[in-house]
């Protein structure tokens, strides 16, 4: 099969202190909410575009309608004293080879521009309806988790029970063969829809470890929408919770 493109739009690129956000689709789109607006606040500038045979056959319409391929999107800014790349995109693969080849990928760009931490951004579904600020973690090494864990994220025994699929774990565990630092974080979500309000749980703890400050303005309105829709499925859940306890005919004629 055709390997995926890379095509790059900067050349002679070097990093310092370089460090790889990765915020693809997900659960609840919570890693990529978060990824896209600090690419979007600090003005992160588009250095590499990925395509693939693995992405979905499909093209976007943009907003004049002219049509782009799926691609993810490899960004950089500056971080205070460190270079930031974020890997942001469309689609992750609809493969499990596709999978492994583009993580393989990834890590080669990561090595390239010497990066020596990577962060996975994600969510963690719950199934609940209520919304939990809480932002668990994952790591390819203790010493990591215990840095970590003075942010606030927390470390479960064994959580998440089902694993991590896709790339934001699968990067964490092969970045340790290749001697990088790799931690995935993930925001509580229901999993059940877009979810900028656990985003904002997430960005809070990434601009703690980065030392920042970001505008959250859009996440926050976005959060909002989303809190509104949220509470007319309380309702209706609610509402189907009655509807199956309320007592038939037939089971009031046994009522002494």
């Amino acid at each position: 099969m055709q390997q995926s493109t890379l095509v790059r739009l900067k050349e002679n690129f070097e990093l310092n202190k370089s460090i790889l956000v990765v915020g693809l689709p997900g659960v609840g789109l919570v890693g990529k909410l978060v990824a896209e607006h600090l690419v979007d606040e600090l003005g992160a500038e588009k250095i590499i575009e990925v395509y693939s045979p693995h992405f979905p056959p499909q093209v976007l319409v943009n907003k004049d309608c002219t049509v782009r391929p799926v691609s993810n999107i490899i960004y950089y800014a500056k971080v205070k004293e460190n270079d930031v790349l974020f890997l942001v995109g469309d689609h992750q693969s609809t493969t499990s080879q596709g999978h492994y080849e583009l993580c393989s990928l990834y890590l080669d760009i990561a090595q390239k521009f010497g990066v020596s931490r990577i962060y996975t951004l994600g969510g963690y579904p719950t199934g609940k309806l209520t919304c939990e600020d809480t932002v668990l973690g994952v790591a390819n090494n203790t010493k990591l988790i215990e840095e970590i864990k003075e942010y606030g994220v927390e470390f479960r025994e064994s959580e998440p029970s089902g694993g991590i699929v896709g790339a934001s774990g699968l990067l964490v565990a092969f970045s340790k063969m290749r001697g990088i630092d790799a931690a995935c974080l993930m925001g509580m979500t229901p999993g059940y829809l877009m979810d900028p309000k656990s985003a904002q749980s997430l960005l809070k703890v990434l601009c703690r470890i980065f030392g920042i400050e970001v505008n959250t303005e859009s996440l926050e309105k976005k959060a909002e929408e989303m809190e509104s829709i949220l509470e007319k499925l309380k309702e209706k859940e609610e509402q189907q919770t009655i509807q199956e306890v309320k007592p038939t005919e037939e089971d009031l004629r046994y009522i002494g």
